[in-house]
């Protein structure tokens, strides 16, 4: 699957970036991801917003 979201990325023609960042759930401690594609412009609000 991996390989066929960085395929179509590259295909787009625009600068997108497949992101991934790690939470913790308040309720149970627990970790999760979260992925989106985002702009290489917007990847450092991606991280900053909680």
């Amino acid at each position: 699957m991996a390989k066929k979201t960085v395929a179509s990325l590259q295909k787009a023609g625009k600068n997108l970036t497949k992101v991934i960042k790690m939470v913790k759930s308040e309720k149970t401690g627990a970790y999760s991801f979260r992925e989106d594609i985002v702009t290489k412009e917007k990847v450092n609000d991606f991280f900053a917003k909680k």
